[in-house]
């Protein structure tokens, strides 16, 4: 896989380092001179150019990319990159850094960014994750289809621990990818059994969020016991 990551900071610089030693090509493009530090990431290819400017892109060859990575430490940068990969380059991935919050809401399908990735958001779901359980705790958020990555931690008093996945009526526009259950990444299949304490992952639309928390968080009756 081929990946053009714009901004070559401490940011770009770790994605690019982790996704050479998976085994992919990667180019760092930045127009500071100074950041082009090619001996920090030397398996890597280097363009000193403004990722702003089409005739850099088309240096970058950007239409043979896979994914287009924008990674600077400016937001309107970053959407400027995302729309021209998607746009004019027809990149088929564009992630995106969003650096302030509140500019979170213009990083979506119209400014051609498939996944917006808030480091502010992702610290604190992070921390939220730590401390709840039975909580939907909201990891990553996917443009396309207003769908986000989301975690529930499967409290004990839960009415579907020892229930088979096959057997649950998750709701409309859920998919259930991993449960985590211990130091163990599981594959959900249908006969794989609910339990409590399992870290569930799920793709999940916002609007049925709330309706997946209910039915994780529904208690089992005590009469049960």
């Amino acid at each position: 896989m081929r990946v053009s990551i714009a901004g070559a900071g401490a940011v770009g610089r770790s994605i690019a380092a982790e996704l050479l030693e998976n085994g992919h090509e990667v180019l760092l493009i930045d127009k500071a001179p100074t950041a082009i530090s090619v001996e920090r990431v030397p398996m890597a290819e280097w363009l000193l150019a403004d990722a702003c400017e089409i005739t850099s892109l088309d240096e970058a060859a950007l239409q043979r990319c896979n994914v287009v990575i924008a990674a600077t430490g400016d937001d309107k940068v970053n959407l400027v990159v995302s729309l021209l990969a998607k746009t004019e380059y027809g990149v088929p991935r564009v992630v995106a850094r969003v650096n302030n919050p509140k500019n979170e809401w213009l990083f979506n399908e119209s400014w051609g960014v498939d996944v917006a990735v808030s480091t502010p958001r992702l610290m604190s779901a992070l921390v939220e994750e730590a401390v709840s359980v039975g909580d939907l705790v909201r990891l990553l958020r996917f443009s396309h289809g207003d769908a986000n990555l989301v975690e529930l931690t499967l409290p004990p008093e839960s009415a579907l621990a020892g229930t088979r996945v096959g057997d649950v009526a998750w709701p409309e526009d859920t998919s259930l990818v991993t449960i985590i259950r211990g130091t163990r990444v599981l594959t959900p299949s249908p006969e794989e059994s609910l339990e409590s304490g399992d870290e569930l992952l799920f793709v999940a639309a916002q609007a049925r969020e709330e309706q997946l928390e209910d039915l994780l968080s529904v208690r089992r009756d005590p009469s049960e016991d």
